[in-house]
């Protein structure tokens, strides 16, 4: 993922839920359709886990621009 992308909700989806199945279009969160039986998660869920997941993401922007500037010797 580039650098300040937005954690799409799929990643926090699979964050709460690895086994969902589901659907939703241009990561718009009112278009999810849950497929195969699997238990709903509530929006206010899967928007803060999102949340969270961007927090961290953003907490390693430093380490990924290090990364990229002085790569490994090995």
């Amino acid at each position: 993922m580039p650098i300040n992308e937005k954690i799409a909700l799929g990643e926090a989806i699979k964050a709460i839920n690895a086994d969902a199945k589901y659907t939703y279009l241009e990561d718009d969160i009112d278009t999810i359709e849950w497929l195969n039986d699997t238990a709903p998660v509530s929006k206010e869920d899967i928007l803060a886990k999102q949340a969270e997941l961007q927090v961290e993401y953003d907490a390693q922007e430093y380490a990924r621009k290090r990364k990229e500037e002085y790569p490994s010797i090995e």
